[in-house]
């Protein structure tokens, strides 16, 4: 197997359309080699644990620029079959990082990612919401009360803390990124054409 680490946050745009394109490209190579790890980063470590209004928080970090990016995102999304409907609170997701990296010590990370992107960009779900997330575990086949049990806690909160600042520390700046083998790094969100060259590559060595 092939390491595959992804850093990621749910609330960043380009980690949907990144997963998208890459999920394309593993669904078109069954036998691909990648052993897959999501990493947690937080695009907006300083929010509040309530989060605040989605457009106003893109509004003060983009300026003029936000409209425009939203539209863009719209547009990359619909090209890919998705319809957006976010939250309309940008969320603090430092639980939804736990979740995951409780995810990864049962081998469910892609299924809670993928329901975390869903429950924020599709469902307009709050996934700071201690109640969403168990769902979001239990739909991924984790146990829901034990999941409900840790958030209530601050189990691994330092953890995940820590693997972020770590990440950090080594010079990431931006997500999605990806690193395959601990050696390449692939910055953003990549066409599935591109991973599927790099797993075509892979097994022609």
């Amino acid at each position: 197997m092939v390491t595959l680490d992804i850093f990621a946050d749910p609330v960043c745009p380009w980690c949907l359309i990144g997963k998208l394109h890459l999920d394309r490209a593993l669904e078109s190579r069954p036998d691909h080699p990648f052993a897959i790890t999501w990493h947690p980063f937080r695009l907006n470590p300083d929010l509040p644990p309530e989060g605040a209004d989605r457009i106003a928080h893109l509004q003060a970090k983009l300026g003029a620029r936000a409209i425009e990016a939203g539209e863009q995102m719209a547009r990359e999304a619909a090209s890919l079959g998705l319809n957006l409907n976010p939250a309309p609170r940008e969320p603090n997701t430092l639980d939804a990082h736990r979740l995951l990296h409780w995810a990864g010590l049962e081998g469910a990370q892609s299924r809670v990612m993928a329901g975390l992107l869903r429950a924020h960009w599709q469902e307009a779900a709050d996934i700071s919401d201690h109640a969403t997330l168990s769902r979001i575990a239990a739909a991924a086949g984790m146990d829901q009360d034990v999941t409900a049990r840790l958030l209530a806690s601050d189990a691994d909160r330092d953890e995940v803390l820590r693997r972020e600042a770590h990440a950090r520390l080594r010079g990431l700046r931006s997500v999605p990124t990806f690193i395959v083998a601990d050696t390449h790094v692939v910055p953003g969100a990549q066409p599935a054409s591109l991973w599927q060259q790099v797993i075509d590559e892979i097994g022609a060595a």
